[in-house]
C-alpha cells in the first residue's frame, strides 16, 4: 500500500451509442435551431448540453458519440437526455439507445517525484525519450491502459473503459514504483 494517496480526477468519459434506426439530422436542425450542422465539413450533428456539460454527435446513422463526462453515469444520462430532446423535438426513437463507453481520460498525481530514466528500464512496457516527450509512457497490461506519467508524480490515465480501471492501474503503478524505490517524498 503506497505511503501518500494518490489524486485522481476523470476529466472526460467517451461514450458511443446506437439508436438502431437512421435519423434525419435537417428536422433534428429545424426543431433545435441551437445544434451545429454543417454537412459540408462533417456529416455530424453537434448537440451540446450544459447539464451535464457534454457534446454529442449524431450521425444520420443513428450513431451517437458524446465526450465530455466526467463519469460513466453522466454519460448516459447526457445521452438518455439528448434522446429526450429528439423526441421532444418530433424525432420518432424507437428503441432505446445501447450506450458502450470507449474511452476514460483521468488526470492525477502520486505526491512524488519519480526517476522516470530508471523506471523505462524497470517497469517493461514503457518508452521514455524526454528529447521528444517529457514523461514516460506507460502501457499497462491489467488493467490495460497507458499512463503518461511525468518526473512531478503527475500522471494522466487513458484508455480505461470502467472508471474502476483507472483507479486499479493508478494504485497498481503507485504501488510499483515503490516497490522499487523509484519514486521519492520531500
Amino acid at each position: 500500500m503506497p505511503k501518500v494517496k494518490a489524486t485522481i480526477s476523470i476529466e472526460n468519459v467517451v461514450a458511443s451509442a446506437t439508436l438502431n434506426q437512421k435519423v434525419d439530422l435537417n428536422a433534428v436542425v429545424k426543431g433545435y435551431p441551437g445544434v451545429e450542422y454543417r454537412p459540408e465539413q462533417f456529416p455530424g450533428l453537434v448537440f451540446r448540453l450544459k447539464r451535464p456539460k457534454t457534446a454529442t454527435l449524431i450521425f444520420s446513422s443513428g450513431k451517437m458519440v458524446c465526450t465530455g463526462a466526467k463519469s460513466e453515469k453522466e454519460a448516459r444520462r447526457a445521452v438518455m437526455k439528448v434522446v429526450k430532446e429528439l423526441k421532444k423535438g418530433g424525432i420518432i426513437i424507437i428503441s432505446k439507445p445501447e450506450l458502450k463507453i470507449q474511452n476514460i481520460v483521468a488526470a492525477g498525481g502520486l505526491g512524488g517525484m519519480i526517476d522516470l530514466e530508471k523506471a523505462a528500464y524497470t517497469l517493461g512496457h514503457a518508452m521514455y525519450e524526454p528529447e521528444q516527450f517529457p514523461g514516460l509512457i506507460y502501457r499497462m497490461q491489467e488493467p490495460k491502459v497507458v499512463i503518461l506519467l511525468f518526473a512531478s508524480g503527475k500522471l494522466v490515465c487513458t484508455g480505461a473503459k470502467k472508471e474502476q480501471d483507472v483507479y486499479d492501474a493508478v494504485e497498481k503503478l503507485h504501488t510499483l514504483l515503490e516497490e522499487t524505490s523509484l519514486i521519492f517524498y520531500e
